[in-house]
């Protein structure tokens, strides 16, 4: 649809092209064939307004059956945590404008997402990290990181545009801070399973947590129950839900990748990235199939994929 290609990944720049963390402005699509063409451009014209602070892309990205692309921005005039704004979700359509922002109602630093999706209607679960004064001062720990549900009724494209409907806490309490090598540390990835628990990426206490009911509650499960935590994680980012259920987390402190069990057992880790290690794992996404993992390697600025045994061979035109 529009730009979209089915099968394709798309990755929402953190970075500028100085480098500068928080002032990213671009979406790729990347074919499994390696592959790469520009998405989306978003300019802070497009949003002004309507997006405290501007635009500086997160990982908070998720497209939507009927095309639609939601990509969170936690914008920074200078790469510093100190001149962080609350930001926003962007909406943009199969075509890569943008069409809508959502901002304000408990949004504040959206860091990553996840979705439901059921074509007329879908639900964001987002993570927020700029809650109190955690942009304050000296780098310091609060308490404050938040877990969304936002409800959204989806038209087709053509016939209006996404509306934001209630918005719920059903995590709070997680610890955040800001760093000057990540600009901010908190709850991160998020996925859900098929029994409506919601997985998040603690990644400040090197924990798994989960929270049950995310599809249906209405008070904050507070910082949800320990999954699993230290062992083989270290500082878990990114997160997805394996088709067998299982957890998919991506290290922030090594080149790690990790399976874990629903019930915390830490089954297998697989080091992906040696050159540089810490630092170079963000997002994942499980190949269509679930064939395999699609991930970020920041150390060398590409998109990877680590393919199960049971893969299917493909033609990747020599492309890891």
């Amino acid at each position: 649809m529009g730009l979209l290609k089915r099968g394709h990944v798309l990755i929402s720049n953190f970075n500028n092209s100085k480098n500068s963390q928080g002032t990213g402005t671009t979406i790729v699509q990347v074919s499994p064939q390696g592959t790469l063409t520009l998405f989306a451009q978003i300019d802070p014209g497009a949003v002004a307004g309507r997006c405290p602070g501007g635009v500086g892309l997160t990982t908070a990205l998720a497209v939507l059956r009927r095309g639609w692309v939601i990509v969170g921005s936690l914008p920074t005039s200078d790469g510093m945590s100190a001149t962080a704004g609350a930001g926003c979700l962007i909406v943009l359509n199969s075509a890569g404008h943008v069409v809508e922002t959502f901002h304000g109602g408990g949004i504040n630093g959206p860091w990553d997402m996840t979705t439901l999706d059921a074509e007329d209607h879908a639900w964001l679960f987002v993570t927020n990290v700029l809650n109190g004064d955690v942009t304050k001062g000296p780098p310091h720990v609060v308490h404050q990181g938040t877990v969304l549900r936002i409800e959204l009724e989806v038209p087709e494209q053509g016939e209006g545009i996404p509306a934001r409907g209630p918005t719920a806490i059903i995590g709070s309490g997680f610890a955040e801070t800001a760093d000057p090598g990540a600009l901010v540390i908190g709850p991160t990835g998020v996925g859900l399973a098929t029994d409506g628990t919601l997985y998040v990426a603690d990644s400040l206490n090197n924990r798994i947590a989960a929270i049950p009911h995310a599809l249906t509650r209405q008070t904050s499960a507070s910082t949800g129950v320990d999954v699993s935590f230290n062992g083989a994680l270290n500082g878990p980012l990114g997160l997805a839900i394996a088709p067998n259920g299982h957890i998919i987390t991506a290290n922030a402190s090594d080149g790690n990748l990790m399976e874990t069990t629903p019930a915390g057992s830490q089954i297998a880790v697989k080091t992906v990235e040696t050159a540089t290690g810490a630092g170079s794992l963000f997002g994942i996404a499980i190949v269509p199939g679930g064939h395999g993992v699609y991930f970020v390697d920041d150390g060398d600025n590409t998109v990877k994929v680590l393919e199960s045994k049971d893969a299917p061979e493909r033609d990747d035109g020599g492309n890891d």
